[in-house]
């Protein structure tokens, strides 16, 4: 079972560099092939300050999108194993991904792949 744990500098939330793939077309190749390629990406990235129904209903347009999309596993195991702190991600919000990482700020990597 791997740990991932969570990376911040200065106080800023961000993806674990140290876990992004290597800078090869082939590693991101799934990207053009999502359904959110041609969507908006509001969608996917809340605005800042954004809360409550504003925010669930954005949340919501964009995790139907994911519903449908060809390389939503892709996505979400990318997500996941790099942590990206902000956006939906392989259907999965900012939300849903902290709820699976747990309170201790670690994601079980086997009990999310159960999920999927």
């Amino acid at each position: 079972m791997a740990v991932i744990s969570s990376h911040s500098r200065a106080g800023v939330n961000m993806a674990r560099g140290s876990r992004l793939p290597r800078p090869l077309l082939s590693v991101y190749e799934w990207q053009w092939r999502g359904a959110c390629a041609e969507a908006d990406p509001h969608f996917f990235f809340h605005p800042e300050g954004e809360r409550g129904p504003a925010r669930r209903q954005r949340d919501r347009a964009a995790v139907a999108i994911c519903a449908s999309c060809p390389v939503v596993e892709a996505c979400r195991d990318h997500g996941l194993s790099v942590r990206e702190p902000y956006g939906v991600w392989g259907g999965l919000t900012e939300g849903d991904r902290e709820r699976l990482y747990g309170g201790a700020g670690h994601l079980l990597v086997a009990a999310v792949a159960a999920t999927a």
